[in-house]
């Protein structure tokens, strides 16, 4: 497995400060009273989340869970519609009907994350299945589904059952488990029995690695390596990545419940991606002023832009789910079947 290359490690640094500035506005808004609904940040998650989103491409899918606005972003989300849907501005994707992370624009291959989690993994499932059937799935360079969740909703029924069925199938899929020890305030011991959650891939037959949550350059390999495996037809992946939460399950907790020492056992990640980043070459001190610059900038304006359009007027509103062109355009449908 080759290091990633510098345009990589590049588009990932600059989607996991994006991340963190999006998120940091958020909760900014949110603190003003500006905001409906909570946040939920991924920070000490950046650069697991973006590695998957680097190296996914148009034709794939993306199902991130709360903590994955680095992925989001580097998969191609653009932070007005981040900002459109926290403010429920009528012309982000949601138009206006959500107000945080269950955002989606399904014809980019970004899949709206359904809140019961574990939920989403027979949703890219359902994807890749359809995708099958057509005959799409062919040759040793498809498309992949890339699928997001956290360690505690691992242990949901739903997330079985899909595996069992990609497993079974041989899907492109890979699964991406941030092992943050937390499921809310549950703590690993409390959540499952095995000695690592990637133990649980032998059982379903299909690969498992770990990686380092809170190392950037190996998170890029490491999950690039899954997504190219699942793309050349060796089946599904499953990476799990340990870090931890650096903050509450929500704005509204203050994470007081965890110690101290724990802490003090992982690193926040934008810290090390600077430090990798620095120390390999891949940019100067003063493009890393920059790229944050930027990032702020860009964030500044799209928050402006988002609140300075119109508010969702329920009147109005065509409450149709969605477009049927914007279905067919990601699912085509057979003219037999119309």
């Amino acid at each position: 497995m080759s290091l990633p290359d510098t345009a990589l490690r590049l588009r990932q640094l600059r989607a996991m400060v994006l991340a963190r500035v999006l998120d940091e506005r958020m909760l900014a808004l949110y603190s003003a009273a500006l905001l409906n609904g909570n946040v939920f940040t991924g920070k000490g998650q950046e650069a697991f989340s973006a590695a998957a989103g680097v190296h996914l491409r148009p034709g794939d899918v993306f199902a991130p869970c709360i903590r994955d606005q680095a992925g989001r972003v580097a998969f191609g989300e653009k932070p007005v519609d981040v900002a459109r849907t926290y403010l429920a501005k009528p012309t982000g994707p949601m138009r206006g009907r959500d107000a945080n992370v269950h955002r989606g624009r399904i014809v980019d291959g970004i899949l709206p994350m359904i809140s019961h989690l574990g939920a989403m993994l027979a949703v890219a499932a359902g994807v890749l299945m359809a995708r099958k059937v057509r005959g799409e799935l062919v040759g040793a360079d498809t498309c992949v589904a890339a699928v997001a969740i956290g360690d505690g909703g691992t242990s949901a029924g739903a997330v079985h059952e899909a595996l069992n069925v990609v497993s079974i199938e041989q899907l492109p899929f890979v699964l991406l488990v941030a092992n943050n020890q937390l499921s809310y305030s549950t703590f690993n011991d409390r959540t499952y029995g095995c000695a690592h959650l990637v133990d649980r891939a032998q059982a379903y037959g299909i690969r498992g690695v770990a990686v380092d949550g809170t190392d950037p350059r190996d998170c890029l390999a490491v999950v690039g390596d899954a997504i190219w495996r699942a793309r050349s037809g060796e089946g599904p992946q499953m990476v799990v990545a340990s870090l931890l939460r650096l903050g509450g399950h929500g704005s509204h907790d203050d994470a007081s419940y965890v110690p101290a020492e724990m802490k003090a056992r992982y690193r926040d990640c934008l810290e090390v991606v600077a430090e990798q980043a620095l120390a390999d070459g891949v940019c100067s001190p003063v493009e890393l002023d920059q790229i944050w610059d930027e990032c702020r900038q860009q964030v500044q304006a799209a928050v402006e832009e988002a609140r300075s359009e119109p508010e969702a007027d329920p009147g109005r509103e065509d409450w149709s789910a969605r477009s049927v062109s914007d279905l067919t355009r990601f699912l085509p449908v057979h003219p037999e079947a119309r």
